[in-house]
């Protein structure tokens, strides 16, 4: 009998990057399996990513004139990688380029699986003071190991009656099974990839469209921001592509309460989704127990329940335990950064 799922385990699934500080063993044990990417600038260098050694390995199998334009520098001693140390002056769009020459080429060579997931959407890549240093098609972002960011939606309506002791009831979507990450798993009912230079509640407005048929203008005039969720997620077979690999991630989390007569109801639109069903707050405890739910939707979900009251420190033991975990510190530098 498969164990049920609590809401540590839960988060535990997602932030399931070793804290150095808290078991610096076993993050030991992990970075063997790993370089730390570095952007190099005028002050020295600060971490931006995390990557495996065969990402490593390909960076220093690519034709010796492109790792020329791309400044690569490879430190073993210290087990770090730098990108366009020996050329400071290459713009952004320059680098962005070279960029996607690389992981163009490495999607023709079918380096890695993941690159089969190529979407032609460009995801930002930041340096120290936040500022854009380039940016990397959204399917490779994974092999830098560098931050992602992206949006969630939970849609609810309110409604008293016998079915739930809670007032809430919250729509719930289900994932195609034709999709390449998490297929026929539970999800928010809208979630989405920011890409570069996108605002957050406009990704959540296009997404909305998108995923769930949702009006632009009964979402631009009802959805609240919320919070930021943050995470370090270590990948496995269900994300598309490679196993392990390193996904610092930020996603900002909006509320969207609707018509409770029914006159707007989410449904699905772009073939990301299959279905969208009503459910309460006891029907999704159950889901989540079961895990039934894509990792990181779970996580945005059970803060939705803990910011509604419906899990507090007197009914939840490990209420502070996901706080925690749920707002993790990335030091990698970005938007999420204060």
């Amino acid at each position: 009998m498969t164990p049920r799922l609590s809401t540590l385990d839960l988060v535990a699934k997602v932030d399931a990057f070793p804290y150095a500080d808290r078991d610096p063993e076993a993050y030991a044990q992990i970075m063997k399996s790993f370089y730390t990417f570095v952007w190099e600038d005028q002050q020295g260098q600060i971490p931006i990513g995390y990557m495996k050694l065969d990402v490593v390995d390909a960076l220093n199998q690519a034709p010796a004139n492109l790792k020329g334009q791309l400044g690569l520098h490879i430190d073993v001693s210290n087990r770090t990688v730098v990108l366009f140390r020996d050329a400071p002056d290459k713009t952004y769009e320059e680098r962005t380029r070279l960029v996607g020459e690389l992981t163009a080429l490495w999607r023709e060579q079918n380096a890695f699986p993941i690159l089969k997931s190529w979407r032609n959407e460009l995801w930002p890549v930041y340096g120290r003071n936040k500022e854009l240093v380039f940016s990397m098609e959204r399917a490779a972002v994974g092999l830098f190991g560098t931050t992602r960011y992206g949006v969630h939606m939970n849609a609810f309506i309110r409604r008293q009656d016998a079915s739930s002791k809670y007032d809430v009831r919250i729509w719930v979507p289900t994932r195609s099974p034709t999709k390449s990450t998490y297929p026929s798993m539970l999800d928010n009912a809208v979630a989405g990839g920011l890409m570069t230079n996108e605002d957050p509640f406009e990704c959540v407005i296009r997404e909305a469209d998108e995923e769930a048929s949702l009006p632009e203008h009964v979402v631009r005039k009802n959805a609240k921001e919320v919070c930021t969720i943050t995470y370090i997620y270590i990948t496995d077979e269900r994300a598309g592509g490679e196993a392990g690999l390193i996904y610092p991630e930020c996603q900002w989390v909006y509320d969207l309460e609707l018509p409770a007569d029914g006159s707007v109801v989410p449904e699905p639109k772009d073939g990301e989704v299959e279905s969208f069903s009503l459910r309460t707050v006891e029907e999704i405890q159950e889901q989540l127990a079961q895990g039934l739910w894509k990792p990181n939707c779970a996580v945005v979900m059970l803060d939705f329940f803990l910011r509604h009251g419906i899990y507090t420190p007197e009914n939840e033991p490990h209420y502070d335990a996901f706080r925690d975990r749920a707002h993790r510190h990335i030091a990698f530098p970005g938007p999420h950064q204060a």
